[in-house]
């Protein structure tokens, strides 16, 4: 275990944790796919279970010894950067949460077919921008029995360190991919979809037909427009939840909870 003690905030290796964008993140050349900031022992343990390689952590020095024991042993490999708490919380902008960051590789990018292959639900995330709405998205789909995530390129990156943490690591227990063909598309693997939205042609969310539909794919939209009305039109059902006491919305990531379990496989 390589452990690096940081006097400095220009210390080589730790511009990842605090100089660097999300998006400048994404984008590093020399680590291939780019990379993504995982934060907390318990997110970086369903990390490693999952199989992402990690590539080196940010580390207080209190917790080599306590709650990042674990992670250190199981990346012997790797470089382990440690400081106070102080001066961490100085170069990350923030202080850890239980002491531990953990850099990591962006896996390849997975096809549409090879995520969706089995599935008999999905939930397609389209214009989420919210990191917390997307992590929340991820966690419920986890618990409520979703197979595989769809994003659009406009939605938030489901591994933005905020994301992945709200999560609670559940972007590293269920499969996901971007999605850059339009929504019909879905009808060609075997997938017909749902799309959450107020409109004329809305059915309720316990509508008998769309409850036993064999493969379902729930198409989540934008927090404040919600969907695209070319996304609605290609939609095989429109749906919506009933409400009560005059709301007629809920926040997309309570929404998709709702969903999910309403709509799951019996």
């Amino acid at each position: 275990m390589p452990l690096i003690e940081i006097t400095s905030l220009a210390q080589p290796g730790v511009e990842v944790y605090g100089n660097l964008t999300e998006k400048q993140l994404r984008h590093q050349y020399e680590h291939g796919n780019g990379i993504f900031i995982v934060e907390s022992p318990k997110v970086i343990t369903r990390a490693l279970d999952a199989g992402y390689q990690p590539l080196s952590l940010l580390c207080e020095e209190r917790h080599v010894e306590g709650d990042a024991a674990d992670i250190i042993a199981r990346c012997p490999d790797i470089p382990v950067y440690t400081g106070s708490r102080n001066l961490l919380a100085t170069l990350t902008g923030y202080v850890l949460t239980r002491g531990v960051l953990c850099a990591m590789r962006r896996p390849a990018q997975r096809s549409v077919e090879d995520v969706c292959g089995n599935a008999r639900r999905v939930v397609v995330i389209d214009g989420v921008v919210d990191s917390t709405n997307v992590g929340a998205i991820f966690r419920s789909a986890s618990a409520l029995g979703i197979d595989a995530v769809l994003l659009t390129r406009t939605s938030c990156d489901p591994l933005t360190r905020r994301a992945v943490r709200v999560s609670m690591g559940a972007v590293f227990s269920i499969p996901w991919t971007w999605m850059d063909a339009p929504l019909s598309s879905l009808n060609n693997i075997g997938l017909r979809t749902a799309a959450m939205a107020l409109t004329h042609r809305s059915v309720s969310i316990d509508d008998k037909t769309l409850l036993a539909e064999p493969r379902l794919a729930i198409v989540m939209g934008n927090e404040g427009d919600g969907l695209p009305q070319i996304t609605i039109d290609q939609a095989d059902y429109v749906v919506r939840i009933p409400m009560s006491h005059g709301v007629d919305s809920l926040n997309v990531a309570a929404a998709a909870a709702v969903a999910f379990w309403q709509l799951r496989v019996r």
